[in-house]
């Protein structure tokens, strides 16, 4: 049958199904319950800094995510402003009732979305192609196109101390049949973790004393000037508190209890978001960790302590929180777990998110190896796009590491693969000072629009955006007053501050790529951790390896291009300063 069939309904499913629909697809969505539609299972919260930026590119396309978050924010704040343009983020806390309400919603009023509640047992392919899925009551479901988007469903099991049952978050079942399936059809996979914190009760916590963190005033958004965007909900304010050397110290005593440090846990997790234990164990030397107090919604008394995931046992996760100031009295309404699941190793996929080797087999979110709602959505909008061109022959969609962060997510993960939860950065996009979260449509609108994915109404306000933003960078050329919206000044002062850099960025670029670059030789006794600029995930690639040339840098796997930028300009620096004489050494 001529459809898309979507396997789940978070954020990377419902970003496919919507994106398939946008492109005059037919889809059928199957998830294992409608309850599950649009959760937010970790933190309840939308974008942040890169994160932003993937979120402002969904919506640049037509996607939902970032509307979503605005329909249901109860918080929001602009990150980084101190900084630079490029790397300022959005970032809007949402009612996690609320977001899941409107997403399933929205779900079921679309006619051209057929909504099916059961677990899929199979993927059935014949001569190399997709032909549809099989339920596990023996139902089969034809599909011309499936996109498989199931988390940290496949083989899924919660963790709580020594304790272990199955499951993909707190109340699903995991997805056993479908993960020997996908084994069967020769697909690689590894095993990956992450985890939650408990929740409080926010009657029992002390908020005096605390720091506050109201929203931004105006709240900001992701929906885009001169769209609609729904009736702000009353705002939260979160607080921020710290732990403590007595929480430090409960972790150190229970962390032979631990699932992580016990030994049952093998999967690897998540570099970034690291669980306490792992902040005690790797960063002895801290003496306290942010933990972000974020109320989970309007109509509930659960508040989540962002900086504490965990796997200890649920004893000593309330003596841990109660070391924290505010929380000397607090009430642990659900205790924090470590999951662990199958990912498929996404080398096995091209840029389209298509399976190499099954023609309309598709896999986008979690299942790839990421981490975060954001990269989920982002993978989901690429992959429904591509799942609707093999059924309505349409042109595919690939985006480019010069395009967006979605083509920077997209080419990491199939070229190189992951062997942690993959979660993005600034850092990561070699061309970021283009890619800035504040002209996400001006670089995407366009394309969008020649995919369908994007109406011509939407197209043509996107037009009188841009009209408005190239009015004020005149303006500002000419050292005029700009009579416009102050949104679109704001855009131009943006574009006009990295004028000066792009051609330095072309030209780096291009010596990388070019053969002198590609032969600088690199000292053997180079300290990685000690170049500025340099991240910590790529000094340990490079050091694990300590290549030769930055020829030989460009073949590690994981050493993204703009680590070899920064590299391959210390070392640059480096060779210049040897070649020229000293003063001693020029005496006749």
């Amino acid at each position: 049958m001529d459809r898309v069939l979507v396997i789940g309904a978070g954020h990377a499913g419902l970003e496919a199904a919507f994106a398939a629909r946008r492109r005059k697809a037919p889809v059928v969505v199957v998830t294992g319950s409608l309850a599950g539609v649009g959760l937010t299972p970790c933190n309840p919260a939308v974008g942040g800094v890169a994160k932003g930026h993937l979120v402002a590119e969904v919506e640049a396309m037509g996607g939902f995510i970032g509307r979503a978050a605005d329909a249901a924010g109860i918080h929001a704040r602009i990150l980084n402003r101190s900084k630079g343009p490029a790397v300022r983020a959005t970032r809007v806390q949402v009612d996690k009732r609320r977001y899941a309400d409107h997403a399933r919603t929205t779900l079921l009023a679309d006619s051209g979305i057929e909504v099916v509640e059961a677990l899929v047992a199979a993927v059935v392919t014949r001569g190399g192609s997709v032909e549809g899925v099989r339920l596990e009551d023996g139902t089969f479901l034809p599909a011309r196109a499936v996109v498989v988007t199931t988390g940290t469903f496949l083989r899924g099991t919660l963790h709580v101390g020594h304790e272990a049952r199955p499951g993909g978050r707190t109340g699903e079942a995991p997805a056993t049949a479908l993960a020997r399936s996908i084994a069967a059809l020769g697909f690689r996979t590894v095993r990956l973790k992450t985890g939650t914190p408990p929740r409080l009760r926010a009657g029992s916590i002390d908020f005096d004393g605390l720091e506050l963190q109201p929203p931004d005033d105006p709240m900001p958004g992701f929906t885009l000037p001169g769209e609609r965007r729904a009736p702000p909900l009353p705002r939260r304010a979160c607080h921020l508190t710290w732990t403590t050397d007595a929480t430090h110290r409960v972790v150190r005593d229970n962390l032979a209890r631990s699932a992580m440090y016990g030994g049952k846990v093998m999967g690897r997790g998540p570099r970034y978001c690291p669980s306490i234990e792992d902040k005690v164990v790797r960063f002895p030397h801290r003496a306290r960790h942010q933990v972000f107090l974020e109320p989970e919604g309007l109509d509930t008394d659960w508040v989540y302590p962002n900086g504490i995931s965990t796997s200890l046992p649920a004893d000593a996760q309330l003596e841990l929180v109660r070391t924290i100031p505010g929380l000397g009295r607090a009430e642990i309404v659900q205790p924090g777990y470590a999951v662990e699941y199958d990912a498929v190793d996404a080398r096995q996929l091209d840029h389209r998110l298509e399976a190499r080797e099954i023609a309309g087999l598709f896999f986008a979110g979690q299942v790839n190896g990421t981490s975060g709602y954001e990269e989920a959505a982002a993978q989901g909008l690429v992959a429904g796009a591509n799942a609707a061109a093999v059924v309505t022959g349409a042109e595919p969609l690939v985006l480019g590491r010069r395009e967006a962060y979605i083509g920077v997510l997209v080419d990491d993960l199939v070229t190189q693969g992951c062997d942690e939860p993959y979660r993005m950065f600034t850092a990561r996009a070699e061309y970021r000072i283009l890619l800035r979260e504040d002209n996400a449509d001006e670089r995407l609108e366009t394309r969008a629009h020649a995919l369908g994915l994007i109406d011509d109404a939407r197209y043509t306000r996107g037009l009188r955006r841009r009209e408005q933003v190239d009015r004020a960078h005149a303006a500002l050329r000419a050292g005029v007053a700009f009579d416009g919206p102050a949104w679109a000044l704001a855009r131009a002062e943006a574009r006009r501050t990295y004028e000066g850099y792009v051609d330095k960025l072309e030209r780096d670029l291009a010596r990388i790529e070019g053969r002198a670059g590609a032969d600088l030789p690199i000292p053997p006794d180079l300290d990685f951790f000690a170049l500025p600029g340099l991240c910590r995930e790529a000094a340990e690639r490079l050091e694990a390896v300590r290549p030769a040339t930055t020829g030989q840098a460009r073949r590690i796997p994981g050493l993204s291009p703009a680590a070899l930028a920064c590299l391959w300009a210390h070392v640059r620096k480096g060779t210049l300063a040897a070649a020229i004489p000293r003063e001693a050494d020029t005496i006749a």
